[in-house]
């Protein structure tokens, strides 16, 4: 087996509705708004979960030894670049809008979706306040829309 390069294979989908996040349809894929297409290069930030330590050592151990917490994500957001005419995704990644977004990597991201394929997951958000990033020479413009988690996410999912 080879290494994948990342270069122009991770897509990122939003989507106002799936029935079962553990098992959504290609169908469900495919009728989203492909994010990707107008994020930075460094448009994903935060979708790495974390896992909180619990301590299990007691008052006689001399080893600090811990088992798996909660998890969660922090700092999650999307950074995208402001389109010309009529802007989907500043249209519709409004503050207090609930929905999906969906992570697929290491398939080109112009492929549709289809059964059988693996994501990196789908994630049940509401959207924050859109911030415009502060203007530099030589960039365009650019904002970040945060991403709260309304409940946990569901990874390693297969498309139906």
């Amino acid at each position: 087996m080879g290494d994948i390069p990342g270069d122009g294979k991770f897509r990122l989908d939003w989507l106002p509705a799936v029935a079962n996040i553990y098992n959504p349809l290609a169908s469900e894929l495919n009728s989203g708004l492909r994010v990707s297409q107008w994020m930075t290069a460094d448009g994903a930030v935060g979708l790495r979960p974390e896992t909180a330590d619990v301590p299990t050592s007691g008052i006689e151990d001399n080893f600090d030894t811990a088992t798996n917490g909660r998890r969660s994500f922090s700092g999650t957001l999307l950074r995208i670049k402001k389109q010309t005419g009529s802007d989907a995704a500043y249209l519709t990644l409004l503050p207090d809008v609930e929905g999906f977004i969906a992570v697929r990597r290491s398939i080109t991201a112009a492929t549709a979706y289809a059964p059988g394929q693996h994501l990196q997951g789908i994630y049940p958000v509401i959207c924050g306040e859109t911030a415009w990033l502060d203007p530099e020479p030589n960039v365009v413009e650019r904002y970040e829309v945060p991403l709260k988690m309304r409940m946990p996410p569901a990874l390693r999912v297969t498309v139906a």
